[in-house]
């Protein structure tokens, strides 16, 4: 069974057992909606019921899980949806949360196996996944597509890769691989690597010359681990490592040790900026000696370093949202200020990264559009009116872009039109989790056309701020070395310029709802 070999708490390790179990028979899935409080898990926390009463995953600390897998064998039964709310507001008087918080839970008895399927899969291929649920009921990967629906964005697992010897690297890799956290060992010595393998540790990949290393097979979620106390190693596997994608480097040493390791980085033509990308001394206690300790020292600095990851994926992010077209096409009026789906244009723009914590939000408009930016103010955004917005795009995106970088915290500009109000925070997110660190820009695409919106790292601030006229990001993207594309459907990238365009967009919504 699934169950038997797998941490299950994670997404994909809870929808795999749900899958396991719907083979067999029938399953339901709980899921969190809504939380209020000190709530222990987030919503889009999972559980899996099977009708035998076997459970997987948790959705609080122990207060709710056994009365929500009750009544998730009701809903089995019955084959209705069940919305609980357990805490604050409860009808559930006699199961009070000690957090004086509130939980929502929906459960689902027939989910829908091909979306479920899709999304772990999608999981288990390192890629991460957005899912939304209907007040109906239904399930969907991607964006919500009808209104008051929920959306859950799930990362993948993270994954430690350690390259080493001694001590240090089988400690940590054991307690790693404890936590339910996959873990690869890279190991010279075959004496050690029999005592990993006596250790349970399967994944154990050969070192041989620090001229040959293996293919670097690292993604956006996984640390890196340099245990090694020796200057060839160290510099083939960390100049290896700064190329790649891990959202964490570290290496153990001493502050003296890990001063001259940086020297030696600097002399072989790394980056100041890759360099600074390494955690050392690692841990987040200083001096550990044993190697035990300094195993979950290790760990824990990596979990954290995870943690913001996953849970404040903006937070040295500048929103920029380019508001200041002159409206020249749309007959009779300002077309961001038109109706669109219950809201105006500009609203609808403004809506994005709600409740995400960003370093900052910038909204660029030009001299005379008043009322573009009260809206924009009302929704919370930092207005820099733009005196130039007549002579072209790009003067706009140079104000947005030199306002984000007058602050420190800000390592990357994710720019937006103000007239694609479709973009869903689902596209932002894929756009963020492409910006790896050794990319420097990430462009939309349609087909074979690159379009808005777009994530800049501060490194190519002084690039976009150079732009002329109605030059837009895309000049600047197209001279870079190190970028990528994440396709956007055409019905995300809708763009309005015209009272034509507006009506069709409104004819589309109305289609589909």
């Amino acid at each position: 069974m699934y169950l038997k070999h797998v941490y299950l708490e994670h997404a994909q390790d809870v929808l795999g057992q749900w899958l396991a179990w719907r083979r067999a028979g029938e399953v339901a899935l709980a899921v969190v909606t809504a939380t209020e409080g000190g709530a222990v898990r987030l919503p889009g926390a999972l559980m899996a019921v099977s009708a035998a009463g076997e459970s997987c995953g948790y959705l609080s600390g122990g207060c709710i899980d056994a009365d929500v897998a009750r009544h998730t064998r009701e809903a089995l039964r019955s084959g209705r949806i069940e919305r609980l709310r357990y805490g604050h507001g409860s009808p559930f008087i006699d199961m009070p949360l000690p957090c004086g918080g509130a939980i929502e839970v929906c459960v689902l008895p027939d989910a829908e196996i091909d979306v479920l399927r899709a999304c772990h899969d999608r999981l288990a291929s390192r890629k991460p996944v957005t899912l939304s649920l209907a007040e109906s009921g239904d399930l969907r990967l991607g964006h919500p597509a009808v209104p008051g629906a929920l959306s859950f964005h799930y990362t993948p697992k993270l994954r430690l890769r350690i390259a080493g010897r001694g001590a240090d690297s089988l400690a940590l890799a054991r307690i790693a691989m404890a936590s339910g956290i996959p873990t690869e060992l890279q190991l010279r010595d075959g004496a050690e690597t029999q005592g990993a393998r006596r250790l349970g540790i399967e994944r154990i990949t050969k070192l041989t010359l620090p001229s040959t290393l293996p293919t670097l097979n690292d993604d956006p979620w996984t640390a890196f681990l340099l245990a090694f106390h020796d200057a060839d190693w160290e510099e083939a596997l960390l100049a290896q490592a700064l190329a790649g994608p891990a959202f964490y480097v570290g290496a153990i040493g001493s502050k003296t040790t890990h001063a001259r390791r940086c020297e030696r980085l600097r002399a072989a033509g790394i980056a100041e900026g890759q360099i600074g990308r390494i955690h050392g001394p690692v841990g987040l206690i200083p001096s550990m000696r044993e190697a035990s300790a300094l195993a979950v020292s290790i760990l824990a600095e990596i979990i954290e370093v995870y943690q913001r990851k996953v849970r404040f994926p903006f937070a040295s992010t500048a929103l920029v949202l380019l508001a200041a077209g002159q409206s020249r096409r749309f007959e009779e009026g300002d077309k961001l200020l038109a109706r669109f789906r219950g809201q105006r244009v500009i609203q609808r723009a403004a809506a994005a990264l709600q409740g995400h914590d960003l370093a900052a939000r910038i909204a660029v408009v030009g001299p005379d559009q008043p009322a573009r930016a009260v809206e924009l103010r009302a929704a919370g955004w930092t207005v820099v009116v733009n005196a130039e917005a007549a002579q072209g795009l790009s003067t706009s995106l140079v104000a947005g872009i030199r306002q984000a970088g007058q602050s420190r915290s800000v390592e990357a500009a994710l720019v937006l039109l103000a007239d694609m109000p479709n973009v869903p925070d689902a596209h932002l997110f894929d756009l963020r989790s492409a910006l790896t660190p050794e990319r420097s820009a990430v462009l939309s695409s349609a087909g074979a056309v690159h379009l808005p919106p777009a994530i800049f790292d501060s490194s190519v601030f002084d690039r976009l701020n150079g732009l002329a006229g109605d030059a837009g990001a895309g000049q600047v993207f197209h001279s870079l070395d190190r970028t990528a594309t994440v396709p956007i459907p055409a019905d995300w990238a809708l763009d309005i310029d015209t009272r034509e365009d507006l009506m069709k967009a409104q004819a589309g919504f109305a289609e589909t709802t």
